[in-house]
């Protein structure tokens, strides 16, 4: 059984952030919040791990996984990004968009879209995401929290931690997260594309 750590939203206690951290590199699950909804994540380059994230929920090798990242300049290593992509990223990141980028060779190829070669990047505006990342090192692969049968995304971590935390390592509890998932744009050709219109606004992104 994982555990249940409750932190400070705004001001979240380092040493949970370093337990969790640890976790990833041992190959373990967390449940962690962001500014859209709760979110499973995984370390990038663990395949049994990332088995066990899509079984829990419910998804195929079809599924696209999104890497959560720090900054802009961790996702220059991971998606290929031209001067206009990057205007538009600036002006939008932190924030509760997922991006669908031109891969680079950095990323796994069981990460990418099978037949695109695109990746979905996200830079969280939240402090527990940002400050895990931190103490990772590294982005971290990620799926909002939906369960299989479920019509919304889990949004109370005691619920969470009641319903899966026999699958995760740990359910970090950072309040209340809400309902409404990320914004997808795709921008893996010269025109931004809206896929899933989220908590993100439109305007920021040109659309």
């Amino acid at each position: 059984m994982g555990e249940l750590l409750v932190l400070h939203p705004q001001n979240p206690q380092r040493q949970f952030l370093r337990k969790a951290a640890e976790a990833l590199q041992a190959g373990e699950l967390i449940v962690y919040p962001t500014d859209s909804c709760y979110a499973l994540g995984c370390a990038i380059g663990d395949k049994e791990a990332m088995a066990r994230l899509a079984k829990i929920r419910g998804v195929d090798k079809h599924h696209h996984f999104t890497l959560v990242c720090r900054d802009l300049s961790e996702i220059a290593k991971y998606a290929k990004v031209s001067n206009s992509q990057y205007r538009l990223l600036k002006a939008a990141t932190p924030g509760a968009y997922t991006f669908i980028l031109e891969a680079t060779r950095e990323v796994p190829k069981r990460l990418m879209h099978e037949k695109r070669r695109t990746i979905g990047i996200r830079v969280p505006d939240h402090p527990i995401p940002r400050l895990l990342l931190e103490a990772l090192g590294e982005p971290l692969m990620s799926s909002t929290l939906l369960l299989p049968g479920e019509p919304y995304p889990l949004t109370d971590a005691a619920e969470i931690f009641e319903r899966i935390g026999h699958q995760v390592a740990c359910v970090l509890d950072g309040g209340h997260c809400g309902l409404e998932p990320t914004t997808i744009v795709d921008l893996s050709s010269e025109t931004p594309k809206l896929i899933r219109q989220g908590k993100g606004e439109l305007a920021l992104v040109g659309l």
